[in-house]
């Protein structure tokens, strides 16, 4: 192809392109006018059958195979961004939807009961009373479904769970926990975490035969561990109940990996200090209470959606924080249940529930996602 062939090609793109984006905007400017309309009837601005039926009849006047699937997606967006703009339309107008939430100047802290799931010493101890204060109120109980219900219940006014790791990813079952019950996300603590091996007095490290700990806390001291091939590792519900039952036991072969705090809570010797090969690694606990209220100047909302199952489906949902600007900072699916390969996502953004781009982000989510929940606002 000569240069000039090709200077020609573009400048006959350029004049294309010219007439898409005058066309397009003529197409936004009516869009604006069903917006109006919309907002004097009261019509929802998602209509999945309309929005169907367009699809098809533009496939229909595409030629080609490749041609008719482009055309569908090229539309499919071009609708998305017209319901965006519509929800803005409507929120300038003060057609806001509820979110469903109370804002309140601070939680009620003083006197109320805190829950968490382990025993004395647990990491989850340590973290209720980093957010609640070294005289908070606080008990356990042997699972995180246990305290979950301890909340809905109205037996305990807050839940300390943990959710993620730095190392070692999410708490999956927690997320699932977080659908399962009517409970909602209201504060956040992150937590350093030091493990040590902690053993019997007297006891030395040549002694050591069988070392417990949780799950991830084993993860978390593996290279350490592993080099110890004479060692078995046993996983147990949390840290703390393992340097328990170091002390229950009595016996001078076995060794816990937990906090130092455990150890002197529950009488055990330091055999070696900071064996979790990341220094940096924290965990992130999620405070949670039985009502949808967030604190002023609360600065992430938490969120979980299903997808309807087709192509673009994800790629459309998260076109709503592009298109008003919301900062997405976390990601994580977890499948659904008796539903084979579909799966829920659960999503932390920047903002506030009070925050207008925020509430039109939202909005739109929750009216092309399967279904939507506002986890909580922190």
């Amino acid at each position: 192809m000569k240069e000039l062939d090709l200077q020609e090609i573009r400048r006959k793109l350029d004049e294309i392109d010219g007439e898409l984006v005058r066309l397009f905007e003529e197409r936004m400017e009516l869009c604006g006018n069903v917006a109006e309309f919309k907002i004097r009837t009261g019509k929802p601005v998602y209509d999945g059958e309309r929005e169907k039926q367009k699809l098809e009849t533009v496939q229909n006047l595409a030629h080609g195979e490749f041609n008719r699937k482009a055309a569908a997606e090229l539309f499919s967006q071009i609708m998305t961004i017209s319901r965006r703009y519509q929800y803005r339309m409507l929120s300038e107008h003060g057609k806001k939807e509820s979110m469903g939430f109370r804002q309140v100047e601070e939680l009620e802290t003083k006197g109320v009961r805190v829950v968490y799931q382990g025993v004395e010493g647990a990491y989850s101890h340590a973290a209720s009373l980093e957010f609640f204060g070294e005289n908070a109120c606080t008990y356990h109980v042997p699972t995180w479904e246990e305290a979950m219900q301890e909340v809905e219940a109205g037996r305990a006014a807050y839940a300390v769970l943990p959710i993620e790791n730095s190392s070692a990813g999410a708490v999956s079952d927690n997320y699932d926990l977080l659908v399962k019950y009517n409970n909602y996300i209201v504060g956040e603590i992150f937590l350093t975490v030091n493990h040590a091996l902690l053993g019997l007095p007297g006891s030395k490290l040549e002694d050591i035969r069988t070392v417990y700990s949780h799950p991830q806390a084993l993860m978390q001291s593996s290279v350490y561990l592993n080099s110890n091939k004479q060692w078995s590792q046993v996983s147990l519900a949390n840290t703390a109940a393992a340097a328990k039952k170091i002390l229950e036991d009595q016996d001078p072969t076995q060794a816990a990996v937990a906090s130092e705090t455990a150890g002197r809570l529950y009488g055990l010797e330091v055999l070696k200090a900071g064996i979790n090969h990341n220094k940096h690694n924290t965990t992130r606990f999620i405070v949670l209470a039985s009502e949808p209220l967030y604190r002023k100047g609360a600065g992430k909302v938490s969120i979980c959606f299903e997808l309807p199952h087709k192509s673009g489906s994800l790629y459309n949902m998260l076109g709503n924080f592009i298109f008003n600007n919301v900062n997405m900072v976390m990601i994580e699916s977890r499948p659904i249940l008796g539903r084979n390969w579909e799966y829920r996502f659960f999503v932390d953004i920047e903002g506030s529930l009070g925050d207008t781009p925020v509430q039109n982000a939202l909005m739109g989510i929750e009216k092309e996602a399967v279904n939507m929940r506002i986890l909580g606002n922190y």
